[in-house]
């Protein structure tokens, strides 16, 4: 997505809240891949909306309570100024603790976030941007894959492999280039012949990094197993395949790289 369509904060406060358009959903999904630092602050939104309605919810289910129903002399045609009044008290609690939240959240943390745990979560986000596409879910398809291995090999300045999924039931669709933490990153994409879609996503940015084991998380309904292995960063999503089937194809694609 060019800058000319970058969304303005209304859009995004608006797909924060599910309230956009599915064609601007995607166009969004995929503006916030290139631009990671927007995608950390739109998640961190998220959150802190999910975190405001999970303590606040209940209080739509509490009474008026009894020193503003006082004030209205029990006169039942006070009652919705009494509830106006509640509310309003309810309203400035949570604009003061927004506020305090936000403000934590835009000081820099004192310690950095897990390279791999975000390698993770750019993972997920990617995936579930392209996989869903039909006609342009990769920038070079399968039947170019001597020409993407090397161009996406030279782009991230190290060799990359394209592991053979046959054993899953899998076939290559093709890959394409995305922008990473510091370089760029490839994503690799197969699918199943019923269109059940996993996505491969390879970072360089890994080097001195001799963790190997491998890590799970889950982002949205995107499941992904990660791994570090030489100089390369892994991470494998899926949203069709449960944990265990995808833990089977994780395990098939290391034992290639090894």
């Amino acid at each position: 997505m060019n800058e000319a369509r970058q969304p303005t904060e209304g859009e995004l406060q608006a797909y924060v809240d599910g309230r956009v358009d599915p064609d601007r959903k995607a166009a969004i999904d995929a503006w916030l891949v290139e631009h990671p630092d927007e995608a950390e602050r739109i998640e961190a939104y998220r959150r802190f909306g999910e975190g405001l309605r999970a303590l606040y919810d209940p209080v739509l289910e509490e009474a008026v309570p009894g020193r503003l129903m006082r004030s209205a002399g029990g006169t039942r045609v006070w009652l919705p100024v009494a509830k106006a009044a509640a509310w309003l008290v309810i309203g400035l609690a949570i604009g003061v603790l927004a506020g305090w939240q936000l403000h934590e959240w835009r000081t820099p943390p004192p310690v950095a976030a897990d390279p791999a745990a975000v390698m993770a979560r750019r993972a997920a986000m990617a995936h579930a941007t392209y996989s869903p596409e039909v006609r342009h879910p990769v920038e070079v398809g399968a039947d170019q894959e001597q020409h993407l291995v090397t161009w996406l090999s030279k782009r991230l300045g190290t060799k990359v492999r394209v592991p053979r999924l046959d054993e899953a039931g899998m076939s290559l669709v093709g890959g394409r280039l995305l922008p990473g933490e510091s370089g760029p990153v490839a994503q690799f994409m197969y699918q199943t012949p019923a269109g059940r879609r996993i996505t491969l996503y390879v970072r360089a940015e890994a080097r001195g990094n001799r963790e190997t084991a491998f890590r799970y998380a889950r982002e949205n309904n995107v499941g992904v197993f990660y791994w570090i292995d030489g100089e390369c960063g892994y991470a494998l999503a899926s949203a069709d395949l449960a944990k265990e089937e995808l833990l089977r194809v994780a395990t098939l694609i290391y034992k290639q790289l090894d």
